[in-house]
C-alpha cells in the first residue's frame, strides 16, 4: 500500500474542516490498518477522533481498489451521525438497520456493485438468516476493513453488554488474513480491554493497541445533593436556563424522562422527552432539533447515549445516578467535545439504588431456565420466539437474550422460521456470572463513592477506567472539588411545591391486553386470537418509577398492610374524576390479595362511599388457586386461569371498577375481568394503586 500521511491529512480536512490536524497516534492507527493490514484496538476518550481514523482508512483503502469497509454500530442515532460525517469526507456510506427496511435491497445491490465505500450494520443484522448466509460471506471475503465501534458492547463486563455484539467474533474469524480489523471504544477498563481483545482475536502479539488518556479538559464535573425528586426537578427548572447552550438531561427510566419533560415544558422551557419508546421518525426530528439548538434540552434515557455527536453540547445533567462510573463517564462524554467549557451536573436520588436493583433482577437467568430453552428446541423444526414462550418460563425480552447468547455459544442457531438446536454441548458458566454480579456490586459502590468523594472527580472516573496516563496526585482543576465552587443546593420552597404538585398529579393509563399469547393450547388453556371478553382501558395512580408518586407508592406497598391512607384515597378520587370514560362505573369490586387485603378492601369501601358506587366486595381466590410467579405471558395466563371463584353479582346497569394493588404485565387484571364479565358484568374498568412501569 502507498497511502501517505499527506493523503490522510487532506481527507481529515474534508471531514473536520481546514483547521483540523491529524494527530500522530491517529496516523499510527491509519498506517497500521491501511499499509500494514494489521488488527488494532483503540481505546481513546470521546472526541479524540476515532471515527476519523476509520473513515480516512476506508477512503484510502478504496483508492487502492480494496472492498468496502463494514462498520458494526450499535445505535440508530450513532449511525445517522456517522453517515453524515462520512459524506463530508466524500465517503459513500449507507446503513442497514431496523429503521430503513425498505432500503435493504438497494443497499445490498450497492455493496455488490462496489458503489459503497462504507456499510454500517446493526449487530442484530449479523444473525439475520438472509444477511448472514447471503450477504455476510461476500463481505467477509471482499471487505477492505472491518470496524467494531463501541466495542465494549462485546464484553459482558462492560456497562452496555449486548449479546448480538458477540456474534462479531464469528465474522472476524471468517475474514481473510489480509483484511484489517479495528475495534474502538471510549469506555473500557483493563478487564474490558482484555475481554474484547480475546473475543475479537485482536489481542495477539501483532495487534496494535492504542490506549490514551481519558481526561476531558472541557468538562466541569459537579454533584448537587438537593433532596427529594420534586426538589431535584425544581432545581433543574430553576437552573436550566443558566446552563450554557443546549444539552441533555438524563433520567434512569422512561417514566422519569416523560414526567420531567412535561414538567419543564409546562414551566416554559423548550424541552422534549427522548426514550427507547420514542418513534424512530420522532427521534430523528428531536436529534436534529438538538443539533440545531432549537431546544434547550432533550430529557433522555440512555437511548440517547453512545456516539451521539453534537460537538458544542453545552451541558449534561443527570437526575439520578447510573449504576457505574464507567456508564456515567460514557454519558457525560456527550458534552464539550469542541467547546472550552461544559457543565456536567449529577443530582443523585435515594431511589437510584432501587432502579439499579430492578435492572439487575432481569440479568441472565439461572441454569435450569436456560436448559429449558435448549430442551424445548428441536434440530430440524424451527420454532419462533412467540412459539417458544409457552414452553419456557421466560418473558420475551429475557428469552431473546438467552437465545442470542446460546447462538453465540453454538448451542442453538437462528434460521428462517425461528430457532433450532444444534446438538452441540453447552455448559453454564456459573463462575463467570457470579463474578459479573460481584463486579456490578463493586461498580455500584464506586458510584456511591463518587457522590461522596472529596478528591478530584475527573481523576476518580479516570481511575475507574484504568487510565494509563493518570499521574498520582493529579487534579483536573475544574470540578467542584478542585475549585471549591459548588452549585447552590437549596431550592425555593414555592418552586419545590409547584414541582411536587406537577409530579404528584396522579393518573397513568393502563392499556388493555388485546391478544392472547400464542401457544396456550400447549399449556391446556383453550384461548387464542383477539381478546373479546377482557377489561376496557384502565388507570393507575402512578408508576413505581415515577419521580413524583413512585416513592409514596413504594412506601405504601412495601409497608405493613393497613387501610388506605387519606392521600392515596384523594389521589384515587382525582384520577377517577379526570377519567374521560364512555360510561361511568356504577359499582366497584376489589381483587383478593395475599399481601394487601386490608388496603384494597378499604380503598374499595371508600371509593364506593365517595363515588356513590355499589360495593361488590372482593373477587375471592378459588381454593385451587396457586400463586403465579411466571414472567412469561403464556405461563402467567395458564397459571391465572381458574384463580377466582365466580362471584354472585346483582343485576348491573353499568361498568364495574375492578381494583388491584399493583399491575405489571396486565394479565392478572385481564383474567380477573373475564371472571367478572362471565358472572354478568357488562364491562370491567381496571384500577390499580400502582403500575410497575
Amino acid at each position: 500500500m502507498t497511502a501517505t500521511r499527506e493523503q490522510a491529512q487532506a481527507l481529515l480536512e474534508q471531514l473536520a474542516g481546514p483547521d483540523a490536524t491529524l494527530r500522530d497516534d491517529q496516523w499510527t492507527a491509519i498506517e497500521a490498518l491501511v499499509v500494514q493490514r494489521r488488527r488494532a484496538l483503540v481505546v481513546q476518550r470521546t472526541g479524540w477522533g476515532k471515527s476519523a481514523v476509520y473513515f480516512i482508512a476506508a477512503k484510502l483503502l478504496r483508492a487502492e481498489g480494496r472492498g468496502p469497509t463494514v462498520i458494526v454500530s450499535p445505535l440508530l442515532a450513532l449511525m445517522r451521525n456517522q453517515v453524515q460525517s462520512a459524506a463530508r469526507a466524500g465517503v459513500r456510506a449507507a446503513t442497514i438497520n431496523s429503521s430503513n427496511v425498505t432500503d435493504w435491497n438497494d443497499v445490498h445491490r450497492d455493496v455488490a456493485s462496489g458503489d459503497l465505500d462504507v456499510l454500517l450494520v446493526s449487530p442484530e443484522r449479523l444473525n439475520n438468516p438472509d444477511f448472514r448466509d447471503e450477504v455476510l460471506p461476500a463481505l467477509a471475503r471482499d471487505a477492505g476493513l472491518v470496524v467494531i465501534d463501541e466495542a465494549h458492547c462485546v464484553s459482558d463486563w462492560g456497562h452496555d453488554f449486548r449479546p448480538d455484539y458477540r456474534r462479531i467474533r464469528t465474522l472476524v474469524a471468517e475474514l481473510g488474513s489480509d483484511i484489517p480489523v479495528l475495534a474502538t471504544t471510549a469506555t473500557a477498563n483493563d478487564r474490558v480491554v482484555a475481554d474484547v481483545s480475546s473475543q475479537l482475536g485482536v489481542g495477539g502479539g501483532d495487534t496494535l493497541v492504542l490506549r490514551g488518556g481519558l481526561d476531558r479538559e472541557s468538562l466541569r464535573l459537579a454533584v448537587v445533593k438537593v433532596g427529594n425528586p420534586a426538589q431535584r426537578a425544581a432545581w433543574l427548572a430553576e437552573h436550566i436556563t443558566d446552563l450554557p447552550g443546549s444539552g441533555i438531561v438524563y433520567t434512569l427510566t422512561v417514566a422519569q424522562a416523560n414526567d420531567v419533560a412535561a414538567m419543564l415544558a409546562e414551566r416554559g422551557h423548550a424541552v422534549h422527552a427522548y426514550t427507547g419508546a420514542t418513534e424512530t421518525s420522532e427521534r430523528e426530528q428531536l436529534e436534529n432539533d438538538l443539533l440545531a439548538n432549537r431546544v434547550k434540552a432533550l430529557v433522555a434515557t440512555s437511548a440517547l447515549g453512545m456516539g451521539f455527536d453534537k460537538p458544542d453540547l453545552g451541558f449534561v445533567v443527570h437526575l439520578g445516578a447510573p449504576a457505574s462510573p464507567i456508564a456515567y463517564y460514557q454519558q457525560v462524554g456527550r458534552a464539550g467535545r469542541s467547546t472550552d467549557s461544559a457543565e456536567v451536573v449529577l443530582l443523585p436520588g435515594a431511589e437510584d439504588r432501587e432502579v439499579w436493583r430492578y435492572f439487575a433482577s432481569v440479568a441472565f437467568p439461572s441454569e435450569p431456565m436456560v436448559r429449558n430453552v435448549i430442551d424445548a428446541l428441536e434440530p430440524e423444526r424451527p420454532q419462533s420466539t412467540p412459539a417458544l414462550e409457552p414452553l419456557v418460563d421466560l418473558n420475551r425480552t429475557r428469552l431473546e437474550m438467552v437465545l442470542k447468547v446460546l447462538d453465540v455459544d453454538g448451542a442453538v442457531r437462528r434460521v428462517k422460521g425461528g430457532w433450532i438446536s444444534t446438538g452441540q454441548p453447552w455448559s453454564y458458566d456459573e463462575e463467570r456470572y457470579r463474578r459479573l454480579e460481584e463486579a456490578r456490586q463493586r461498580e455500584q459502590q464506586a458510584m456511591l463513592d463518587y457522590l461522596d468523594t472529596d478528591e478530584c472527580r475527573m481523576v476518580f472516573l479516570r481511575r475507574q477506567l484504568n487510565d494509563p496516563e493518570l499521574i498520582d496526585g493529579e487534579r483536573c482543576g475544574r470540578c467542584d472539588n478542585c475549585t471549591g465552587a459548588h452549585y447552590e443546593s437549596t431550592v425555593d420552597e414555592s418552586a419545590a411545591e409547584a414541582a411536587r404538585e406537577r409530579l404528584m398529579r396522579p393518573g397513568v393509563e393502563i392499556s388493555p391486553r388485546r391478544q392472547w399469547p400464542s401457544g396456550l393450547a400447549k399449556l391446556g388453556v383453550n384461548l387464542s386470537g383477539k381478546i373479546s371478553d377482557g377489561p376496557g382501558p384502565g388507570r393507575a395512580i402512578g408508576r413505581l418509577t415515577d419521580l413524583g408518586w413512585g416513592a409514596r407508592l413504594r412506601a405504601v406497598l412495601d409497608g405493613p398492610d393497613a387501610e388506605a391512607p387519606d392521600d392515596l384515597v384523594r389521589a384515587a378520587v382525582a384520577v377517577l374524576a379526570a377519567w374521560n370514560w364512555e360510561t361511568r362505573p356504577t359499582s366497584v369490586m376489589g381483587l383478593d390479595s395475599a399481601r394487601h387485603p386490608v388496603l384494597i378492601a378499604s380503598l374499595v369501601a371508600k371509593l364506593a362511599d365517595l363515588g356513590r358506587l355499589t360495593d361488590l366486595g372482593t373477587l375471592r381466590y378459588s381454593v385451587e388457586r396457586r400463586p403465579v410467579t411466571a414472567a412469561n405471558s403464556a405461563y402467567r395466563v395458564a397459571g391465572l386461569s381458574g384463580s377466582w371463584e365466580p362471584p354472585e353479582l346483582p343485576p348491573l346497569d353499568g361498568p364495574v371498577l375492578l381494583v388491584d394493588d399493583l399491575t405489571d404485565t396486565g394479565w392478572t387484571l385481564t383474567m380477573a375481568a373475564r371472571t367478572v364479565r362471565q358472572a354478568g358484568a357488562p364491562e370491567v374498568l381496571p384500577f390499580a394503586i400502582a403500575a410497575v412501569s
